[in-house]
């Protein structure tokens, strides 16, 4: 279904939409030439420790949650690179370390990390999915409200640095990046959820990305719906167009 509400044929990105409104994981490749890699994604007001065992079991990788673009300015969330830019007046090393350009894309969405004021470690599965749900959950609410709520709200409910990884999206999402931070938060916003995704990039064995062939015989093997960058792109853009 497109924003104007008109009827789609149903295609993989349907189905993906109707699993993310189910709470359920879909997979997503972003794109040959980029970082060619698979993330298992599910929509952050969904996650539940379950959630997180399986992203670190089943995944691997990274486990991030997403930044609704439409409230980063209001929580005030920075770019991670942006932060170790304006440190380097104390610490030079960190000027060097940061790159122009990445092998795949212009820059890193990373922001910073934080964990729930009432989380002990942060780490534990429990202390993961609490921090990522309520963050989904104050995200929704600093959307609806002005005068600096969110920001207060933001600081009396997390600490940093944390346990979980925040991922800004370009603010117009895949009109001007296509990685899986924008893939992923385009999904869930498509599927009328709070804009906020949590995704792990999927590994094999052998520590490298997991192949695609592997990626997508593991979503046969436990039901769930794979997607190309290419899929989200196309309904993105009947969507938003």
């Amino acid at each position: 279904m497109n924003r104007s509400g008109a009827q789609r044929v149903n295609s993989p990105v349907d189905r993906a939409l109707e699993e993310l409104r189910a709470g359920r994981f879909v997979l997503v490749y972003d794109a040959e030439g980029r970082e060619e890699e698979t993330d298992l994604a599910i929509a952050s007001e969904s996650v539940t420790p379950e959630s997180i065992r399986r992203l670190r079991k089943d995944a691997g990788g990274w486990i991030c949650t997403t930044v609704p673009p439409d409230a980063r300015d209001k929580l005030g969330l920075p770019y991670l690179a942006d932060v170790l830019r304006a440190s380097s007046g104390d610490f030079p090393i960190l000027r060097d370390l940061v790159p122009d350009t990445l092998p795949y894309d212009r820059r890193s969405a990373f922001s910073i990390t934080v964990s729930h004021r009432d989380t002990r470690t942060g780490v534990t599965d429990e202390d993961r999915a609490r921090t990522i749900r309520r963050f989904a959950e104050v995200a929704r609410e600093a959307l609806r409200r002005e005068n600096g709520w969110a920001q207060h709200a933001f600081v009396d409910e997390f600490r940093a640095p944390g346990h979980v990884a925040l991922l800004n999206p370009a603010p117009g999402l895949l009109a001007e990046r296509e990685g899986h931070t924008e893939l992923g938060t385009a999904l869930v916003l498509m599927a009328g959820l709070v804009p906020s995704v949590t995704i792990c990039e999927m590994l094999g064995d052998d520590g490298r990305a997991l192949r695609k062939a592997d990626a997508k015989a593991y979503a046969d093997a436990h039901a769930l719906v794979f997607l190309e960058g290419r899929d989200v792109l196309e309904a993105w853009r009947a969507w938003s167009g």
